[in-house]
């Protein structure tokens, strides 16, 4: 590591959602140059590291985030600003929820499949999708591209800090956590179980749901296990890392 990336604030988080966009365009989580991850960097969560504007993610490199400040439009006219959707939906979102210290927003195909369906609330099929269980919104009325308004009423819907997964109906989801570890690994998740649930519906047999109890105790069980979302992202870093990717610089 170079002086110049030992200078630059906020670097490991850099690195981490450097990371995180990497392996999301690898598990084809992406939509090339759309979509953006942001993560909290002062206390009130109002200034934030973005993706720059319209670079794909196979692509994204630490050194290359920008910080935006949800208070401040003039960010709009800095150098790779976000586009007016991601200022709205991550803006709204970090001026409003001081828990989402980082939202990831993808249109993954699974994920997005649920959200278009009538009933979206992924049920407690098995292990992977009773993680949610209990801890999911939905948003049932997509009112077009999200610029600020839409941002902000997107926003107003994650007032309950238990529920950190929005399946956006029509859309996609944005999932949001405390570090960029915990919501990849959230995101990941979400996606695998979603996968299982749309092969699952695909055969047209009848489901086997979990009983709710049953669902509730294996979702705090999972939340409570130590260190799953910090290795995670570890051991990702650490293939990309042994394959030479300049995701780090």
């Amino acid at each position: 590591m170079g002086d110049a990336q030992v200078n630059i604030e906020n670097w490991e988080e850099r690195v981490d959602l450097a990371a995180a966009f990497r392996w999301t365009e690898r598990l084809n989580m992406h939509e090339g140059v759309s979509n953006h991850f942001s993560l909290a960097i002062n206390d009130d969560g109002t200034r934030f590291l973005m993706n720059p504007n319209q670079v794909h993610f196979s692509r994204v490199k630490a050194s290359d985030m920008i910080v935006v400040d949800a208070n401040d439009p003039e960010t709009l006219k800095g150098p790779n600003a976000p586009d007016p959707t991601a200022w709205g939906l991550h803006g709204g979102l970090h001026r409003n929820c001081l828990h989402a210290r980082c939202a990831m927003h993808v249109h993954s195909v699974h994920a997005t499949v649920l959200a278009c369906l009538q009933d979206k609330i992924l049920p407690p099929l098995d292990q992977n999708a009773a993680m949610f269980f209990d801890r999911q919104v939905v948003d049932n009325n997509y009112g077009g591209l999200a610029f600020e308004e839409e941002g902000e009423r997107c926003a107003q819907l994650f007032t309950d800090p238990k529920k950190k997964v929005m399946i956006m109906g029509n859309h996609g989801i944005m999932v949001i956590g405390n570090t960029v570890a915990e919501t990849f690994n959230r995101m990941y998740f979400f996606e695998r179980a979603c996968v299982v649930y749309i092969r699952a519906l695909q055969t047209g047999q009848p489901l086997s749901i979990l009983p709710d109890d049953i669902a509730a105790k294996t979702a705090d069980e999972i939340e409570n296990y130590p260190e799953q979302d910090i290795r995670h992202l570890a051991e990702l870093k650490a293939i990309l890392d042994d394959e030479g990717s300049k995701y780090a610089t």
